[in-house]
């Protein structure tokens, strides 16, 4: 497995695996095989409504709690420092792992500035290792950090060979802040998967399309969090560590760049919904 050290000196995988739309009944298979093959790293969020599993996976699966990197998100509804503070405990309680590894601010709506006052807290009592954001844009990236005391070490957003946020990732370098990728394949996109160049490098290396892909995420410094429930999936996802892609087939990949994401929202939307949302993460966990 690949490590990647973030702003502060913690490491994380630089592959793991995603839970998002993942139902409880079926995060303790997948996980699992996962921990079976050798994945490490696993990403869930308050609003995922599976934290109860993940917690309950990693526990059942043998292995040491320092062995499995956890990251959760808190909710926009939480977004204000008091409010905060009791989100982070439930968070701990539902997983039952002592501390989470990675905590992000799950969108960039309502009082994350609050939220992130209550999140630095955490890190000072023990109960999160390190801190970051998902779903910021550059202005309130920044917003966010020149009132902050702990750097965000990690930024999750929509990243993909159709997607690559080159400009963001420029931005994100004076931080020391690493871009973590959702939607690391495109969401399975059939254009994305079936573009011919992928085919020819699959066939040279012996790999298939979305390994070469996922390949591609390493090279490029990106940490991946692919989902499935597939075991098959799960294993052929995680065999990418025997070969390496050339800089001019690197160089090739950039050239299908479109900027474009795959899911796009209107700012007022955001603004509107997220902080409204209210959910009973305790009550519709199974």
């Amino acid at each position: 497995m690949n490590m990647i050290t973030l702003n502060n000196e913690a490491q994380i995988p630089q592959l793991g695996i995603g839970v998002y739309q993942v139902r409880s009944a079926d995060c303790g298979p997948a996980l699992a095989c996962a921990f079976d093959v050798g994945y490490r790293s696993v990403d869930t969020a308050n609003a995922y409504l599976n934290e109860r599993a993940v917690g309950a996976a990693i526990r059942d699966s043998g292995l040491s709690r320092e062995d499995i990197f956890v990251t959760s998100k808190l909710w926009p509804p939480d977004f204000r420092y008091d409010k905060a503070v009791v989100a982070i405990d439930r968070t701990l309680a539902r997983l039952g792992t002592g501390y989470v590894d990675l905590l992000l601010l799950h969108q960039q709506y309502g009082d994350y500035r609050g939220a992130w006052k209550a999140m630095e807290e955490a890190v000072a009592d023990g109960k999160v290792r390190t801190l970051g954001v998902s779903n910021f844009n550059q202005r309130r990236f920044t917003d966010l950090v020149s009132g902050a005391k702990i750097l965000p070490a990690v930024a999750q957003v929509e990243c993909h060979p159709y997607f690559q946020q080159r400009e963001l990732k420029e931005f994100l370098a004076p931080f020391a802040t690493v871009l973590e990728a959702w939607y690391p394949l495109g969401h399975a996109d059939r254009g994305l998967l079936a573009e011919p160049l992928f085919a020819r490098l699959g066939e040279k290396h012996g790999k298939s399309p979305v390994q070469v892909i996922l390949r591609w995420h390493l090279q490029s410094g990106n940490i991946a969090i692919p989902r499935s429930t597939n075991p098959e999936h799960i294993r052929s996802n995680f065999d990418i560590f025997d070969f390496a892609l050339t800089s001019e087939e690197m160089a090739s990949i950039a050239e299908l760049d479109r900027n474009r994401p795959f899911f796009r929202m209107p700012d007022w939307v955001g603004r509107i919904i997220f902080p409204a949302a209210r959910i009973n993460f305790d009550k519709r966990q199974r």
